[in-house]
């Protein structure tokens, strides 16, 4: 069952770039749009198949491979990773959907995608360590080649600065896992088969620390973010949806998974540093935002930020701030989805990104008053509008750290705030006020062109009124999660505060 999600799109991908010459760009580019979409019905399939109330791995599929090397092929999902996937199938319907009917060299585009498209969901079902690093490895090629070739005016900076990052981030992951699986003398490198009870508490935050920082760089956390901003900018939209909305995600997936999940105490006793390094993070994302003048590059810092509030909610650790995270993971891939593809709708029909040139885009007659209307109502989503998932996610995170990392919280308040500022300009500058009579008249937009973002912005609201069906998924399992985390170390923060609190009552 989770195998069709894996491998229709790699055998699609396959067929695809086999196709001969005569089909057309708009051709291949439909029947590419077609296995996304099988797949993506296939994944609510998968998705209402799945036992909310279990916390376990479900779906299990298994296969041998070679256990002289501890590798076997074994899927599964749990709450943690369900989303995930259904995100990932979502996201690649959409990036194809918004490319342009003639796109150059067809084939080796959208199969590129495809490829991305399995290899990532390979990753979030794998549940052996080393066959979740062939597939974390295998969007490496293909992200590279999409960034290179189809990309803006330094695409090919951009691609080389992608590609060492990343590769530099793979090598990290490998080590810790070899590191992991060898010095705690497990045979195999199935994730229930490996335990790090036996390694003392140096090793574990070593090996800890080469995991964070490793998906660190795939998220990215601050200072290890400078590809972020080249690699979208100079990326074309539909595979910027995937670089914001798939991509940063398997990070955060790794993050949870490998981190939390397999070093419960080392994870406990780095948590404070974490939770600063979040709020320094989502600080740092929404001033850089405020600055730019290139909308793409000003949603990427905003992506940044809204990172640094998934790592302080992973930190705290407590059932409800772990519900908020993996919530903020789902809705922020959505956001990026959408704001991306509007961004590439008026950079196509009006010619520009830069907020200076842009002005009077809300004009009904001239300008594009729908895609205005749909780009404000990303911005709201961004902001955490009540209403809309962002919201939703970002107070379970917010509310759910606060008892913890108080302080932490606060700052990445203050950048929810902050957000409001960029977004303001952003809306500002480029949906309202005169629109230039030299620049009158943009071409029409077609409805197909808005459809996907309809979709989005319907999703995005339904899982802001119904939160039930954005985080009863996940609850379960994130509970578990919680509950393997020294119950001592949760609790410090809050009783050196109450002691506080005593003693200045006492005085």
């Amino acid at each position: 069952m989770i195998n069709a999600l894996i491998w229709i799109p790699i055998w699609g991908a396959i067929i695809i770039a086999l196709l001969p010459n005569k089909i057309t760009s708009n051709q291949i580019r439909l029947s590419a749009g077609l296995l996304a979409l099988i797949t993506f019905v296939w994944n609510l399939f998968v998705l209402f198949q799945f036992d909310i109330s279990n916390p376990s791995i479900q779906l299990q599929e298994y296969l041998p491979w070679n256990e002289t090397l501890g590798l076997s092929y074994r899927l599964g999902v749990d709450g943690l990773s369900i989303l995930m996937l259904l995100l990932n199938s979502l996201l690649t319907w959409i990036a194809i959907y918004s490319s342009k009917k003639e796109t150059e060299r067809p084939r080796l585009f959208y199969s590129l995608i495809l490829l991305v498209s399995g290899g990532v969901a390979g990753a979030f079902a794998a549940q052996n360590l080393l066959l979740f690093f062939l597939f974390y490895e295998l969007e490496l090629i293909p992200f590279y080649l999409l960034i290179s070739i189809w990309g803006g005016a330094k695409r090919n900076y951009a691609g080389i600065k992608f590609l060492l990052y990343t590769a530099v981030s793979g090598a990290l992951i490998l080590a810790s896992f070899l590191g992991l699986v060898w010095l705690s003398g497990s045979s195999s490198f199935d994730y229930d088969a490996i335990s790090t009870q036996t390694l003392s508490s140096t090793l574990q935050i070593i090996l800890l620390g080469g995991i964070i920082l490793g998906f660190g760089i795939k998220i990215p956390l601050i200072p290890l973010h400078t590809w972020l901003p080249d690699a979208y900018v100079e990326a074309n939209s539909p595979v910027a949806i995937l670089l914001g909305g798939v991509l940063a995600k398997l990070g955060t997936y790794g993050l949870l998974r490998f981190g939390l999940g397999l070093f419960p105490e080392a994870w406990s006793t780095l948590a404070p540093t974490l939770a600063t390094w979040g709020a320094i993070s989502a600080i740092y994302g929404a001033v850089t935002a405020i600055a730019q003048k290139d909308i793409k590059r000003m949603v990427a810092y905003s992506s940044i930020g809204h990172m640094g509030y998934i790592l302080l909610a992973a930190a705290a650790s407590t059932p409800l701030s772990m519900v908020g995270a993996v919530a903020q993971m789902f809705s922020h891939g959505l956001i990026l989805g959408i704001l991306f593809h509007l961004v590439g709708i008026v950079e196509a029909k009006v010619g520009t990104r830069e907020l200076d040139k842009l002005n009077g885009l809300m004009s009904p007659v001239r300008g594009l008053p729908v895609i205005s209307a749909l780009l404000v109502l990303g911005g709201m989503a961004s902001l955490g509008i009540p209403g809309m998932t962002g919201f939703v996610a970002e107070f379970l995170a917010f509310q759910g750290s606060f008892p913890v990392f108080p302080i932490q919280t606060l700052l990445c308040v203050v950048a929810t705030g902050l957000t409001a500022v960029y977004f303001v300009i952003l809306l500002n500058r480029t949906c309202f006020g005169k629109l230039d009579n030299n620049l009158a008249y943009y071409p029409k937009v077609l409805w197909y062109e808005k459809m996907p973002a309809f979709i989005l912005a319907g999703i995005i609201i339904f899982l802001g009124v119904q939160p039930t069906w954005l985080v009863r998924w996940s609850e379960p399992t994130t509970t578990q999660m919680v509950a393997n985390i020294p119950a001592i170390q949760k609790s410090v923060t809050p009783q050196v505060a109450l002691n506080q609190l005593n003693v200045k009552s006492e005085e």
